[in-house]
């Protein structure tokens, strides 16, 4: 989900990004999940009323673009482990 907030998203438009990426979430899980790693100061949120009612938007703090790039690294060493071991060819 980090990855879908380096811009400002509100809630649905995050739901439909993952739902588009394979990873549908449902209301019940996501805004809990949202305002959990909000808590954690992984992400800032801020309230906008451009158009029509007023939204909450999402998006990463620095801290969480941090610990975004940790963990992308970290899932980068992983796979790449798993293919050596999954790989018959070696």
């Amino acid at each position: 989900m980090l990855s879908q907030l380096h811009t400002p998203q509100y809630g649905y438009t995050l739901r439909q990004a993952l739902a588009q990426r394979g990873m549908p979430i449902e209301e019940g899980t996501l805004y809990p999940l949202l305002r959990r790693l909000e808590d954690q100061e992984l992400l800032t949120s801020q309230w906008q009323a451009n158009e029509g009612p007023p939204r909450r938007y999402y998006k990463l703090s620095t801290h969480g673009a941090a610990v975004y790039e940790d963990l992308t690294t970290a899932w980068g060493s992983l796979a790449s482990v798993m293919n050596r071991l999954l790989n018959k060819e070696e």
